[in-house]
């Protein structure tokens, strides 16, 4: 079992990610909830990201209940990370964006999820340490 911080940090996971599915379902570009919200995209690619992204929320949700999905809701997200950087750095991003127009916002976005993947790796390792073998 995950400490009650680790299960907080995973639920607030899985609320984040509902709004965004919402977000994305009904095309509100809202900044945090649209990594890109100020580059084109068409509904049907909205409505596929929000049905990803319902598995997002269904994983970290899990991930809140029990201790042994938790290292694959991290490595899921460390992938995130992983592929917004790319997209960030990406030509194809340029393509899309207004001339002179910065890449900034999407690298913020980027770090905030970032920053939450680290709190989550180190809550779920402190767990490790402080809950006894029977209990991980």
């Amino acid at each position: 079992m995950n400490s009650k911080k680790t299960q907080y940090t995973f639920i607030a996971g899985a609320v984040y990610f509902a709004a965004m599915a919402v977000a994305h379902y009904f095309g509100l570009k809202v900044p945090g909830l649209f990594v890109y919200y100020d580059t084109p995209s068409y509904d049907y690619q909205d409505k596929i990201i929000s049905f990803a992204v319902c598995a997002y929320t269904v994983l970290f949700y899990s991930a809140a209940r029990h201790r042994v999905v938790a290292p694959s809701a991290i490595i899921v997200l460390a992938l995130t990370v992983l592929g917004l950087s790319s997209v960030n750095l990406s030509c194809a991003l340029y393509v899309v964006l207004e001339a002179g127009k910065s890449t900034v916002a999407y690298w913020i976005q980027t770090g905030v999820i970032a920053v939450y993947l680290l709190i989550l790796i180190i809550f779920y390792l402190s767990d490790s340490k402080v809950l006894k073998p029977e209990e991980s």
